[in-house]
């Protein structure tokens, strides 16, 4: 390797590392506030909340990765155009396209390295964060209540004025609320004295003694004038057992860790599982289809030569009946055709539902080739953006970026919701962004190397209209 490669490299590593590991902690941040309600107050140890953010933080790379290339790259370009480094290249017979010739291959070998990455990586790097969140919660069960606040859990909304023993398991001075399945509030309020917390490793069932408290529970009279008065039942007991499922903060058994979630899948892995859920649906779209088929009645075969032979039969024989009968068939087959649509309307929604579920596990496995890809892409729009507006530092190569970045990462999640969602293609819903700034890196790219500048011609476009004017004054004029 020549020396002028070994100087832009290291340029280029020096101001890579710097940004890559500013942006990442910030994310980092970002996803401790995330999860500031399971960590503060929970009695954790330093060693158990570094796991919890080493397990979380892989998942940020996607997100760090091309903002640290594309700024690194526009700073780095940037500054050798400031300093007029690119001038003293060019009178040596140096150009641009040349100098990005070490940083071309590094950038290369480093979006296969993202690739093995979020495939190997990630995935295995999710499947410790929800288990390890799961142990959390079976070692230490009092960690689903904090101290003072209300605390969700199922249908259960739980309060205690303090904790103590050595898993947080003596609680004092506990407060119920258990929400109504029909959503009409509360539908029973416990409170008692003491608490004690019983938690087997093995099961996602937390059990809870109450000692010493009173039961309320609200009382629906029939009749309506009666319910403005709010009656209520009330009981006193000595000891009361609750039982908390713990599947709603962990949907996780102990004899299966987290297998079939599509963020913990290698590609191989999602290849597998969509085809089995692409034959799983098609399976369903038949079985639906003989269902509505042989609700109808209606054979395959016609039994008429046509259809309005069919209808003029079908009126023939309503005349044969009485009045009252005929109204029984048509309330009959009003009743029929209302369950129909009800059929069809559940079944699409399911079969809906199960597509969403196929366009996710296509969006996650394209992400992995989309993370390689966009290494690629920030490094051919940040390097000649950098070489074109000749400005190095944090400040005017800072905007470019985070004002490229944010257009990629809302056109990135716009076209995934929308692509969730099923309205377009999941393979054109994870590419978008990509396909939108392609042409842009191109454009950069070609004009850098080829000295033209950023600025665009557009005399091609303007001077017909020009002379087109100029005649029509001059006949306006003779």
């Amino acid at each position: 390797m020549k020396i002028l490669d070994r100087y832009i490299l290291k340029s280029f590593l020096i101001t890579f590392a710097t940004v890559f590991v500013i942006l990442f902690f910030i994310f980092i941040l970002q996803g401790i506030w995330l999860f500031i309600a399971e960590l503060a107050g929970k009695d954790l140890d330093a060693w158990l909340v570094f796991q919890f953010l080493l397990f979380y933080s892989p998942k940020m790379i996607p997100l760090v990765l091309p903002l640290s290339i594309l700024l690194a790259s526009i700073m780095t370009f940037g500054s050798f155009s400031e300093n007029y480094e690119f001038a003293a290249m060019k009178s040596s017979g140096i150009s641009l396209k040349r100098a990005m010739q070490s940083l071309n291959i590094f950038i290369v070998i480093l979006s296969f390295v993202s690739f093995f990455f979020a495939n190997n990586v990630i995935p295995k790097a999710e499947y410790n964060f929800v288990n390890l969140r799961k142990e959390i919660f079976h070692t230490k069960p009092a960690m689903a209540i904090a101290e003072g606040l209300f605390n969700k859990i199922g249908n259960f909304s739980i309060k205690v004025d303090k904790k103590s023993g050595e898993k947080g398991e003596q609680l004092q001075g506990v407060t119920m609320h258990e929400k109504s399945n029909l959503g009409t509030g509360n539908k029973s309020v416990i409170k008692a004295k003491r608490g004690v917390l019983i938690n087997d490793a093995n099961s996602n069932i937390l059990k809870l003694d109450l000692i010493d408290g009173y039961y309320y529970e609200d009382v629906m009279p029939k009749n309506y004038e009666d319910r403005k008065r709010e009656p209520f039942a009330k009981a006193a007991f000595k000891k009361y057992r609750v039982n908390i499922d713990l599947t709603a903060l962990n949907p996780v058994d102990e004899d299966e860790k987290i297998t079939n979630t599509n963020t913990m899948l290698t590609v191989n892995e999602l290849n597998f599982t969509i085809d089995s859920l692409e034959s799983n649906i098609k399976k369903d779209k038949l079985s639906f289809a003989d269902n509505i088929v042989q609700g109808t009645d209606f054979a395959l075969k016609p039994k008429f030569s046509g259809s309005n032979t069919a209808s003029n039969k079908t009126k023939d024989m309503m005349a044969l009946l009485p009045l009252d009968l005929q109204y029984k068939v048509l309330e009959i087959s009003k009743n029929n055709v209302t369950s129909l649509i009800y059929s069809i309307d559940s079944n699409s929604n399911d079969l809906l539902e199960k597509q969403k579920n196929i366009n996710v596990h296509w969006i996650v496995l394209h992400e992995k080739f989309v993370v390689a890809f966009s290494c690629l892409l920030m490094f051919f729009i940040g390097a000649p953006l950098g070489a074109i507006i000749r400005k190095g530092g944090l400040g005017l190569p800072i905007v470019f970026a985070v004002l490229i970045f944010i257009i990629y990462h809302f056109i990135n999640t716009f076209g995934k919701k929308v692509a969730q969602e099923n309205g377009i293609p999941p393979f054109l819903g994870t590419w978008m962004a990509s396909m939108v700034l392609t042409p842009l890196a191109i454009f950069l790219t070609y004009r850098a190397t080829n000295d033209i500048g950023v600025m665009i011609n557009f005399d091609w476009i303007t001077v017909p209209f020009q002379k087109l004017a100029e005649k029509i004054f001059k006949n306006n004029n003779n």
